[in-house]
């Protein structure tokens, strides 16, 4: 009953989240047409629902070889890949929005473990690996929202790449802490408290609501 409950929830919130985002997101597209290297949509091969393979959705903004220079699949702070627009559209999360397409597909859901590609999902211990996607991956998640700062973190680091290996164990963690939690809910619960954090991004909110989650170790 949970899951046809959550896919049904799912539906009815990215379709009115569509509606009253569109103000937002087609002047978006307008200024991606006209800016940076006139490239709206940037699909990504990710993990998903029990680790098969999709293309996740997002507005492009970085450099169309950026995989392939700078520090790969990781993007720090004052990315030089990153375009002007794209900086906004990240620093605001604008640029996840368009996956709610992949919630209509049924590749996401509105809240789950995020989706990865190979060689990050290659960092996690073999029991994460074997359980993380037993759900759907989702827009939010309890690591979305635990790590809202990974990107400073990693970017601070003297070696970036090591402390982005370092962060995947706790990660996994926090995924294992879903996968025996999942309910309703939780994912209202975690749905609101990433609006929440994009309002107010240093709260703590997060560990009073769910007082048993595994302690972030740094």
């Amino acid at each position: 009953m949970y899951k046809f409950l959550k896919r049904f929830i799912d539906l009815l919130l990215a379709t009115i989240a569509l509606i009253i985002l569109s103000p937002i997101l087609i002047p978006c597209i307008i200024i991606l047409l006209l800016t940076g290297e006139h490239e709206v949509f940037y699909f990504q091969k990710r993990l998903g629902y029990k680790n098969r393979s999709f293309y996740i959705w997002k507005f492009a903004t970085m450099m169309k070889n950026s995989p392939n220079i700078g520090t790969g699949e990781i993007t720090l702070r004052n990315d030089p890949r990153v375009t002007k627009f794209g900086k906004i559209l990240r620093i605001t999360k604008i640029n996840e929005l368009p996956q709610i397409i992949n919630v209509f597909k049924g590749d996401m859901s509105l809240v789950g473990p995020r989706p990865l590609m190979e060689v990050s999902f290659q960092l996690y211990p073999e029991e994460v690996q074997q359980n993380i996607y037993n759900s759907r991956p989702g827009m939010t998640g309890i690591g979305s929202l635990i790590f809202r700062d990974e990107e400073k973190i990693v970017s601070d680091a003297a070696d970036p790449k090591e402390m982005y290996a370092k962060i995947y164990p706790f990660k996994g963690a926090l995924e294992l802490w879903y996968q025996k939690h999942a309910s309703l809910y939780t994912d209202f619960m975690i749905i609101f408290l990433t609006a929440w954090s994009i309002i107010f991004p240093k709260n703590t909110l997060v560990n009073k609501v769910f007082k048993d989650l595994p302690v972030r170790p740094f």
